[in-house]
């Protein structure tokens, strides 16, 4: 424990909030010259509020906590999870540093009280830091410093396979994607989502689809003032929040044109989103991130939920409907035997093959869905600095609880009902006869 920094070796006020999703809080040291802390992101995890801690379940909650029971608090499980399961999916280079940092309760309040006020006001009403931690996250900062960075949600880059989808779901499934779909619903409920966006074109590594996802996520991110989360963009350290009017676009577009063009101030809307799109197609097509996720993705959930569930069914007829009730959460070492099956020559052939009715497999298969569900979930941090290469990392590879099994099938069932009679789109899979 000796050799594990301590974040009272620092000022809050030297951490700078940069954003959060629904399990942690991301902050970027900006303080004096630290050999633990220069070039370096923290995350904290959150919290409910005292106010709904009985009714909010948030993903915190939801996390297996690797080695619980132990006399110390273990590693937060992010970090356990990537090095004994991740970094055996995904090569190194694609992937942020972890580590581990210790932290009091005091230095976290007097953290949350500094930045609360700089919190969407909808997650302040629901969260906050967690004081109760003893351990946080160290992570390489990837939107810090100089330069700039764009950090993009791809979401689901495949089409199931047919071989497991039901009848009734079957024709939608395999013409439509899942998140094209879910924006319908989304749409239909009143929700700001990236609708337009169709994630196999990103997926796609032609330069035309790739750069129509592109600028129509960039379109989604200038309508929206960056609340559509698909599309985040850091300007030294800053997050960009964009309107109408390209003067707000300044910081980036000093970064796109070279010094010699006409002012920042004068360029146009487009002109910033085609200089912001051709900037990024080279590691977007260049690099084999993309299609690692997609096949990572497309493999883990062979069966796709539709197959999951009858499997299930048959197995545990007594919770037909409730898919993983009772079904204990998966340790590290199960984690481990699972990527050591996975990996292995000659592993399960999901995509056309019925899969065995037995209790190996069952528990094989609800692993996989979970596992998926980190990489469809997942996020990439584009990097681009003066005078250097670009480079692309793949972040918030959590691992999922397997409670939320449930909550994804049903959530299924809601989105394909919705798109019924919905003048259908079609997504072309790229990639659906290379795995």
């Amino acid at each position: 424990m000796t050799d594990t920094p301590h974040l009272a070796d620092t000022s809050p006020q030297h951490w700078k909030y940069i954003s959060e999703g629904g399990s942690s809080i991301v902050f970027s040291y900006s303080g004096p010259p630290h050999p633990a802390f220069n070039g370096i992101a923290l995350r904290l995890r959150k919290a409910p509020v005292p106010e709904l801690r009985r009714h909010e379940d948030t993903e915190q909650h939801q996390q297996p906590q690797f080695g619980e029971g132990e006399e110390h608090e273990p590693d937060d499980p992010t970090i356990v999870f990537q090095h004994a399961v991740i970094e055996r999916l995904v090569p190194r280079q694609f992937l942020p540093r972890l580590d581990a940092v210790r932290v009091d309760r005091v230095w976290l309040q007097e953290l949350s009280d500094q930045i609360e006020a700089q919190r969407p006001a909808q997650r302040r009403m629901k969260d906050r830091i967690d004081r109760g931690r003893r351990k946080a996250v160290l992570a390489t900062d990837l939107v810090g410093g100089s330069g700039w960075a764009v950090e993009i949600k791809p979401k689901w880059g495949f089409l199931p396979a047919p071989a497991h989808l039901s009848e009734e779901t079957r024709e939608i499934k395999t013409r439509t994607c899942r998140f094209c779909m879910h924006a319908h619903l989304k749409s239909a409920q009143g929700e700001s989502v990236a609708l337009g966006y169709c994630p196999l074109d990103l997926f796609s590594r032609d330069r035309q689809r790739v750069t129509r996802a592109l600028c129509t996520l960039w379109d989604v991110w200038i309508a929206s003032g960056a609340t559509v989360n698909n599309l985040r963009v850091f300007v030294e350290g800053q997050k960009l929040t964009p309107t109408a009017d390209p003067i707000s676009l300044a910081p980036l577009a000093a970064h796109l044109f070279p010094p010699e063009d006409p002012p920042v101030r004068t360029q146009t809307l487009d002109a910033i989103r085609d200089a912001f799109t051709s900037a990024l197609l080279p590691l977007l097509l260049d690099t084999p991130v993309l299609q690692t996720l997609s096949t990572l993705q497309r493999t883990l959930d062979s069966l796709d939920v539709d197959g999951l569930s009858a499997l299930w069914a048959r197995l545990r007829p007594e919770h037909a409907t409730k898919l993983g009730k009772g079904e204990p959460e998966p340790t590290i070492g199960d984690w481990t035997r699972f990527v050591d099956t996975y990996l292995a020559p000659h592993a399960r052939d999901g995509d056309t093959a019925s899969p065995e009715e037995t209790e190996d497999e069952l528990r094989y298969r609800l692993l996989a869905y979970l596992l998926s569900a980190s990489f469809k979930d997942c996020s990439l941090i584009l990097r681009m600095r003066p005078g250097q290469a670009g480079t692309i990392t793949m972040i918030d590879l959590d691992v999922k609880g397997i409670d939320r099994l449930v909550k994804w099938a049903k959530l299924d069932r809601e989105i394909i009902d919705a798109y019924r009679g919905v003048a259908p789109r079609n997504c072309v899979d790229s990639w659906a006869s290379s795995v």
